[in-house]
């Protein structure tokens, strides 16, 4: 599932989008538009402007020149496109002045919503990891008798962080996936909250991870994993001590660490 870096990743990249009008919509798919009768959303969204383009965790809002929203998730393998020609996989069309952005979706585990306001879904998440105070996290996490994985994983605790930055950020801060979050001293959350702005901070620069089939609208491919250093390296030495990487379930989620460099 593509995660904050991708998601940003993705943002940046149809931001050139802002400003341009729409001039017709096409949904193909029921069950990625969702609360929504397709003709009807498209005669609401034709001839609205891109006003604004923003990440918010996993999910990219379109802000409209009426103020409404355009919010999309992109699941598992969701992917917006600008330009080319539609596929056997494309649910959605947005025609705009000048080219199209599409909307691709082979698993179609994502969505498209339409909202007059802001979505609650949206307000509900948690902070954004990048620009939280380390003292906000840290506060946090206090009361929080869960694994520290888990935790990471909560979308209302941090918004934007998933399975593949989790493991890094954990590596990086020398602590298991399974250590209980308020047992935590505050020089091993301080390496925490560290390790998850830079493994963050790394993998936008990189255009995120191409694990299976993300790439950015432009079609262009992450190369950030090529720098993980636990995630999907089971079996595999630890970059700096050597010892075979591991692999658990953490609320059904599997997480790698490598059981000598971090501790509970």
């Amino acid at each position: 599932m593509p995660e904050l870096p991708e998601v940003e990743t993705v943002v940046r990249s149809i931001r050139p989008l802002v400003g341009r009008r729409i001039a017709a919509a096409e949904f193909r798919n029921l069950r990625v538009l969702r609360g929504g009768d397709p003709d009807r959303m498209a005669a609401r969204l034709t001839g609205r402007s891109i006003a604004g383009v923003k990440r918010y965790g996993k999910f990219i809002l379109a802000t409209l020149d009426d103020g409404s929203y355009l919010m999309i998730h992109l699941g598992m393998t969701g992917k917006l496109l600008l330009g080319g020609a539609p596929g056997k996989h494309t649910h959605a069309i947005f025609t705009f002045d000048r080219g199209a952005l599409l909307y691709d979706d082979s698993r179609q585990f994502g969505c498209i919503e339409f909202h007059e306001q802001f979505p609650r879904r949206v307000a509900r998440l948690g902070p954004e990891p990048l620009e939280i105070a380390f003292e906000d996290f840290a506060a946090a996490m206090k009361h929080r008798k869960t694994r520290i994985k888990a935790l990471l994983l909560n979308q209302a605790f941090l918004r934007g962080v998933g399975n593949i930055y989790a493991d890094e950020a954990l590596f990086r801060a020398g602590i298991h996936p399974e250590a209980i979050a308020s047992r935590l001293r505050k020089d091993r959350a301080r390496r925490l909250y560290d390790g998850v702005v830079a493994v963050l901070t790394e993998a936008i620069e990189a255009g995120g991870s191409s694990i299976s089939d993300y790439v950015d609208a432009e079609g262009r491919q992450g190369f950030f994993q090529v720098h993980h250093r636990v995630y999907g390296r089971e079996g595999k030495p630890c970059v700096t001590c050597a010892t075979p990487i591991r692999r658990v379930l953490v609320t059904q989620r599997s997480s790698h660490f490598c059981p000598k460099c971090q501790k509970k």
